[in-house]
């Protein structure tokens, strides 16, 4: 089914409209920090606001494209969890000041969605021309899934490494030495010269883009309709900001998430190649329900966040006994 024109504008200028107010209102008056109590809410907002989303779906195009976008939303904000270890990384190495990260996320995410917009116009194009492709995604999630499961085994850290687009930015810009508030751009000595806060926000912006090589292929594993495609990322990036700062520490505590990811992606690759050879007309291929993959991606983020919570207690509880020689 494709959407008509007016869907398109009225979703994407909703979003912007929605985004300009989340801006003004953390904006106002001075600089400060992001409390704990504005994320929940927000949160819980932008959730509400994804919900609503799918209702409306469900009452306007039927059941099956809104479980699409459910499946969808819910794979994009599980694979955004993980790219929030690498945010940590960012604003910790470029020394970003508490009370100016809010924005830097907010420009960051925003530059993320527009290029993701182009990625996912891309991709659709092409899976339509080339039906092939869909081997290659699938093989490509499953060869990822692996990677994250090696990785961790091997006891990896989550690290950060520029990318050419911070590279060539870094080399294209003269840079000043500190931050200058919240300003992207200063003029010193009649000349102008960018800060640090507009590499931070270069550097969010094009790692989000990165983490699209696998959640991109990932959402086309469970519907092929760009307009749900997109939405879906764009809810599930809308709320990632709220996200960094409503988790906090606890993102340390989930040490079971990326198992739980790597399965997700393993499941999705598998999805892909199974309906791929089934489109080709293999007879033993089976197509795999919406309504189970929703499930499946549903209960491997309950049971992967429960399991790694617990693990986190038992390990505090150990951490907390007295050793044998203070006793």
């Amino acid at each position: 089914m494709t959407e008509p024109l007016w869907a398109w504008i009225a979703v994407i200028g909703g979003l912007l409209v929605v985004l300009a107010i989340d801006l003004w209102i953390v904006d106002r008056g001075e600089a400060r920090e992001f409390s704990m109590r504005q994320a929940g809410y927000w949160v819980t907002f932008y959730v509400a606001l994804a919900v609503a989303f799918g209702m409306l779906m469900w009452a306007t195009t039927g059941p099956g494209r809104a479980g699409e976008f459910f499946a969808g939303y819910i794979t994009e904000y599980s694979l955004s969890v993980d790219n929030l270890f690498i945010f940590f990384i960012i604003m910790s190495r470029f020394a970003v000041p508490k009370a100016y990260q809010h924005k830097v996320l907010l420009v960051g995410i925003l530059l993320a969605l527009v290029m993701r917009g182009i990625f996912i116009a891309l991709g659709a194009a092409a899976l339509e021309r080339f039906s092939w492709l869909f081997y290659v995604f699938g093989a490509f999630l499953v060869y990822t899934a692996i990677n994250i499961v090696r990785g961790h085994l091997k006891g990896q850290e989550e690290e950060y490494n520029e990318n050419v687009v911070l590279r060539w930015v870094r080399r294209a810009f003269p840079t000043t030495e500190g931050y200058v508030g919240s300003k992207v751009t200063v003029k010193i000595d009649g000349k102008r010269m960018v800060t640090p806060m507009l590499i931070v926000m270069v550097a969010i912006g094009s790692t989000d883009l990165m983490f699209a090589l696998d959640s991109i292929p990932a959402i086309f594993g469970l519907t092929k309709d760009p307009f749900i495609v997109f939405t879906a990322n764009a809810f599930a990036l809308m709320g990632l900001r709220q996200l960094y700062f409503l988790l906090g520490g606890l993102l340390q505590r989930l040490v079971y998430i990326s198992y739980g990811l790597a399965f997700i992606l393993g499941f999705i690759g598998v999805k892909l190649v199974l309906e791929a050879l089934h489109s080709s007309h293999v007879s033993w291929a089976p197509t795999i329900p919406i309504w189970v993959s929703l499930s499946v991606i549903g209960a491997t983020m309950v049971i992967t966040t429960v399991a790694s919570l617990v693990k986190a207690r038992i390990d505090a509880r150990k951490g907390e006994e007295p050793h044998p020689e203070q006793v």
